[in-house]
Parts: structure tokens; sequence; C-alpha cells
């Protein structure tokens, strides 16, 4: 009967309502200034009445109490009906009835007088929500001992008498969002003894910091959620919720909490089951941040700031019952990858809006960090806004049980071929907003099969049979919810831009005449790469093994025929400075197994004594087989090699026709170089005796080998 044009309740108005049992009397928007006597008598049993937006002020609410007495009234909704003020009188009319439910919301009510509800003693929810109540005094809600539902959010309280709520012992959820009283002191909520939710939302309470003793008050209190967002908190001293062993939801968002989360601060919380700390712009993480809350399993951390977890252990570790972790927002760069190594209960993992590009390159220093293989149990993974532009074929290996993949407004562009194909479970796929030109069937075919939503949309299509003739076959045959389909627009070709993908003619696509010939002349270049690769990177072991195999088989020979007997199989020609390398580089290849098999002529160990040394290198050289120089810098500055030595090698060379000479090159000497130092060139010697010294050690045995061929080779000049 809301909205009609009622100014007066009488009683044989509601006579046919005698044998009722009236759930709901709605009487709201009308402009009721009359009760009479009876008047809500004459129903049978009335059990619901709504009197809201009637101007009833605080003589007639006394009225309406006073004619509902008696009554059946279970609930009584008073909103909007301009009560200022609750004083002793105002409800005494309600004191024979069994009211569970009152809604005094919405009324500009100013004062709740000491001991004015009391005449409520069966109530269990009442909502003063939206009010003026400026000062809550010690009795103002005293009675209520059956209350089990208090809303007071904005109600503009701005004064809590300590022991204001110690009546209230059956109170198990307290609203208080949107008020401003001072402080909370450590008698502010005694006797709530079975308080189970407590929000304190957007409160503008001089938190500052959280100390050990703000919520004292709720020692005996079995409480399970207390909600702090926006309540101007900045600091949490160690062991500040000590008192709250039961609670299980903590929600400290939107708050300006700042500094190291050390774990110290959630000591105490032995059941905690959810934390909220997002928006909380100056929080960072340490290994030991969350080793006191075992039992965690959802964890909020949007924008708070912490931009490095590269941490060592894992600040996550201990989280072993963890199914929701919220790391979003937060413009990480750097991460490990055990960073989620103990989550196997994650289920929910959201990481948009951070900066992981780099972490999935092949050209990171370390390679790609897988750091999603651990999370066999994972359903949802948000990986929006990364500025992701290369995918690691292994990036979701072991995810089987994923159901939703979000990877949107990146720069992904050519996807590796499997890289889906672990996502067996898999019903909802997001890529819109990258730079996908390409829907093949090699990386997407085995995933697309039980997908039920996929969004690909505003993506810059090749519109070519190799890159989505498979695709939009797809899109003819599938089931899946593809929304905004007309949208997907061509990009290239040219004749096709801006047309429909799904428009796009795939019949010319289904011979393709050269697809073998393509398949065999790609197969033989990428062999002709391998080939090309493996010999440049690996030719050196190649020719090594060989060379080892073949004269394992047929054993060293002479290509000369003996025509004179030397005492020594090469005379080496070095530079002072060279000396010392010399000596711990040739002398052990002059016994191997405890057997002679090479014998090097070295000045300062085999010089006859008693001679010249210049008679002494004449006869050394005669008596050598081969003469080695070992080129270096030192080589080519040292006045005595270059005058002497050098030139005597070379004139007995050519004297006697032989081509004899070795040159092992231990530095890079350019060949301008060579000739200008010593008038010799790379060109006047074979290629089996010029050898280059490795720089890697494991090339060394190599080079040993090398140098035994060439001692061995002819000297004979073709």
């Amino acid at each position: 009967m809301s909205e009609n044009k009622i100014a007066e309740l009488k009683k044989e108005d509601l006579y046919f309502l005698s044998n009722t049992s009236l759930i709901t009397l709605d009487l709201s928007s009308n402009p009721l200034m009359e009760f009479q006597s009876g008047c809500f008598h004459a129903i049978g049993n009335l059990y619901g009445l709504i009197l809201n937006k009637v101007q009833l002020t605080h003589v007639l609410t006394e009225k309406v109490c006073s004619e509902l007495s008696d009554t059946s009234i279970r609930n009584l909704s008073l909103s909007q009906v301009q009560l200022s003020r609750i004083s002793d009188s105002t409800f005494r009319g309600l004191n024979k009835t069994k009211l569970a439910i009152l809604d005094l919301s919405n009324n500009g009510l100013s004062v709740v007088e000491n001991d004015s509800l009391t005449w409520l003693s069966n109530l269990e929810i009442l909502n003063l929500e939206n009010n003026k109540i400026t000062h809550l005094f010690s009795h103002s809600l005293h009675g209520l001992y059956n209350v089990n539902y208090l809303n007071l959010r904005n109600s503009g309280i701005k004064k809590v008498d300590d022991f204001a709520f110690v009546g209230l012992k059956s109170l198990g959820h307290l609203i208080m969002d949107g008020n401003s009283f001072p402080q909370i002191t450590p008698n502010t909520f005694k006797g709530l003894d079975n308080l189970k939710n407590l929000s304190l939302s957007t409160c503008t309470i001089t938190l500052g910091t959280i100390t050990n003793r703000t919520f004292s008050s709720l020692a005996n209190s079995p409480l399970q959620l207390l909600n702090l967002t926006k309540t101007k908190i900045t600091s949490i001293e160690a062991g500040a919720f000590s008192w709250l062993g039961q609670l299980k939801t903590l929600d400290m968002g939107l708050n300006g909490i700042r500094g190291q989360l050390t774990g110290q601060e959630f000591k105490g919380l032995n059941r905690i089951e959810t934390l909220y700390l997002s928006y909380n712009s100056g929080l960072t993480l340490a290994s030991n941040s969350f080793v006191l809350i075992p039992s965690l399993r959802k964890l909020g951390l949007r924008r708070i700031g912490c931009s490095n977890l590269a941490l060592s252990p894992s600040p996550f570790r201990m989280l072993t019952n963890l199914t929701v972790l919220d790391i979003s927002n937060n413009n990480i760069a750097d991460i490990k990858d055990d960073l989620f190594d103990g989550l196997h209960q994650l289920e929910i993992l959201n990481m948009q809006h951070n900066n992981l590009a780099r972490l999935w390159k092949h050209a990171n220093p370390d390679g790609p960090v897988l750091f999603l293989n651990n999370l066999q149990k994972l359903h949802l993974l948000d990986l929006e806004s990364n500025g992701f532009d290369e995918i690691p074929v292994k990036a979701f290996h072991g995810l089987s049980q994923l159901r939703s993949l979000h990877l949107e407004s990146n720069n992904l562009n050519l996807l590796p071929e499997f890289v889906f194909d672990d996502l067996t479970s898999l019903n909802s796929l997001f890529l819109q907003k990258n730079l996908i030109t390409s829907v093949e069937e090699n990386v997407f075919g085995r995933v697309f099969r039980n997908l039920e939503m996929l969004d690909v949309g505003i993506n810059p299509f090749d519109c070519t049979c190799e890159s989505i003739a498979w695709f939009v076959d797809w899109l003819n045959v599938s089931k899946t919810y593809v929304p905004d389909l007309n949208n997907y627009l061509c990009n290239t070709p040219s004749k096709y831009h801006n047309s429909v993908v799904a428009h796009f003619d795939t019949s010319p696509c289904d011979s393709a005449p050269f697809q073998l010939v393509y398949i065999v002349t790609t197969s033989l270049i990428l062999l002709l790469i391998f080939v090309v690769l493996l010999v440049h990177f690996e030719g050196w072991r190649i020719k090594f093994l060989w060379s080892v195999s073949v004269n394992r088989v047929l054993g060293f020979r002479e290509i000369d025929r003996p025509q004179q007997q030397f005492d020594y199989d090469a005379y080496v020609i070095h530079a002072r400075k060279d000396k010392n390398w010399v000596s711990s580089n040739f002398i052990p290849l002059e016994e191997e197994n405890n057997q002679p098999v090479i014998r090097f002529c070295l000045e300062e160990r085999d010089f006859e004594a008693g001679i010249s040394e210049f008679e002494a290198i004449i006869n050394s050289i005669k008596r050598s087989r081969k003469i080695i120089f070992v080129v270096t810098e030192h080589l080519l500055r040292d006045p005595w090699c270059k005058r002497f030595k050098v030139y005597h090698a070379i004139q007995q060379a050519i004297e006697q026709s032989r081509d004899s000479i070795i040159l092992v090159f231990r530095q890079n000497i350019p060949d301008y170089k060579l000739n200008s130092a010593l008038c010799l060139r790379r060109a006047m010697f074979k290629s089996c005796c010029i050898l280059e010294w490795p720089a890697q050690k494991e090339r060394v045995s190599a080079f040993y080998q090398q140098l035994k061929l060439a001692l061995r080779s002819s000297s004979r000049i073709q």
C-alpha cells in the first residue's frame, strides 16, 4: 500500500485482514498523520511493518510503537521517518513484542539516550546506518542482550565511550564503517564476547601505528573477520594482532602502511586464512614476511610497490596452504624460478600489470626463468600487461589443471609450437591486444579442442593461407564462444586490409601443389645450415676425433723416405719471454705413458756446452727434422730471433729444399705484421703446419694431436 495518499489509519480500515497472518504490511511514502487506537490489532497476526519515508518524527514514532504493543510484530522498518532522537519512551510500546529486526537508517538521528533501547530485549538485528549520532554513550546500547547484527555504518559517530558495547553479549557482527571516532582504547570493545565480524572500513580513526594494545579489548572475543581498509594505518608493531588468535580474515588494504614486513607483525595469528594488504604503496617483502602464518589461504598484495621479489629464500615458501595469490600492479621485474616453490595448493595467481618481459626472453643471461613449473593445481593465471614479446616453449609446463589464461595487452607475435600443449583443461584463453598475425594449427590446434571461450581480438592478422586459413575453418565448425568476431579484421596483405577475418575465403588454400617441394627444400636448407654451424662450432672436435681414430688404426707414418737421421723431432724458436710457456706446454709431450714419443731441442736444456751460441743454434737446426716458430708479439720484437734464428732457419730450409717449418701462433698475429717482422706469410706453408694455440682448455688435446701430425708430415717440397 506504499506511495498512496493515506493520511489516517483507522481501526476498521484493516478489518479485512482480521483472519490472516500478514508477513509484510508496506505503508511507505504515505502522508500518514494519525494512527487510531487498535488499527494494527485489527490484523490477525502482523509480522512485518514498513513505514519508510513516512514523516513520523519522534511523536508519531512513539504512537506507532504503542499501537504495535501486544502484536506479533517481528520486523519493523522506520527508515527516513525523520526520527532525530531516541528517548526512554520512544520504543516503550514494543516492550511486550518479540521484535527481532529494527531498521532506523537514514533518519538524521543525532542522539541515542542512555537506556533508551532497553525495551527491545528480543531484538536480533538493528540498523542505524546513515545517521548523525555524534556520541555513543556508555549505556546507549544497553539492554540489547540478543542483538547479533548491529549496523552503525556512516552513522556520524565521533566519540565512543569506554564499555559502550559491554552489554551486547550476543553480538556477532559489528559494522562501523565510515565513522570518525578519534581512537580505539583498551576498553572500546570490552564485553563483546561473541563478536566474530568487526568492520571499521573508511573510519577516520587516528590509528597511525597499530600497537599490541590497540585491539586488546577484543582479547576475549572469538573474532574471525577484521576489516581495517582505509583507516589511515601507517605501520604495524610486532605482535599487534596477538590478541586475535582465532582471526581468519584480516583486511588492511588501501592504507598507508610502509616499510618492510618482517613477519613479526602477524605473530599470534595462528588461524589466519585471508590477508589483504593491497594498495599500500610503500611495502617491501623479506624472506620471513609470512613465515609465522603458514595457515594462510588467500593473500592480496596488489599495488604495494614490491618491485623486486628476487629473494632467497622465497617469502612465500611457508605458505603451503595458499590457494589465491595476488601480486599484480607492482612493476615486478625480477624474480627467481623458485619463487612459488612449495605452493602446491595454489589455484589463482594474479600477476597482471608487472614488467616480467625480460624473464621469458631467450637472450636472458641464464635463459628463460620458468617460474610457473611447480604450480600443478593452478586454475587461473593472469599475466595481462607484462610486456611479453616471447614465451618459452616450456613456460606452461605441467599446468594440466589450468582453466583460464590471460595474456592480453602484451606484445606477443610468434608463439612457439607446442607452447600450449600441456594446458589440457584450459577452457578460457584471452590473447586480445597483442601483435599476433597468425593463428596456426601447430600452435593452437590442441588447446582449442576444449575451449569454451576465446578472445584474440584487436590483433593485426595476416590474412593468408599460411597464417589464418586453419583458424577460419575452425571458427566455422567450433562451438566456442568468440566475442566480437566481426571486429577481427585483417591487417595484411593490402587487398584484405580491414576485411573481416571470418569472411576470408579458404578454398584456394586447400590444394597446395608445391607443399612437398616446400617441405623437401626447407629440410635441405635446414640440413645445410646445421652442417655449416656444426663445422663452424665443432669442426675442430670432428677433425680431432677423425685424426685420433685414423692414426689409432693405421698408426703414424713418415711420408719421407729416411734419407738422413735426425737427433730431434723439432727445434723450437721462441722469444725469451715465452720460455716458461714453451717449457710447460712442450716438455710434457716428450713422454706419454712413460714412453718417449717426441724429442724437442730446447736452447736452455739441449745446447752443447763449451761452444758459442751461434754455432749451437746452427748445429741444433741441422740436427732437427722440423723447426717450430712460437709466434707471439714478443717474437716479432726480439732482435736476436729476427736477425739470426729465424733468418738462419729459413735459409737452411731453402738450401736443403725442405718444407720443415711449423708455425704455432699463441696470439692472433695479422699476416702483415708477420711479413713485416719475419718476412713470412701464412700462404708459404702447408695448412697442417700452421697451428693456433686454443683459448679453451678442452681444445688443448686437439692442438697436441695437430702438432704431432705436423711433426710427422713430409718435409719434401711437392
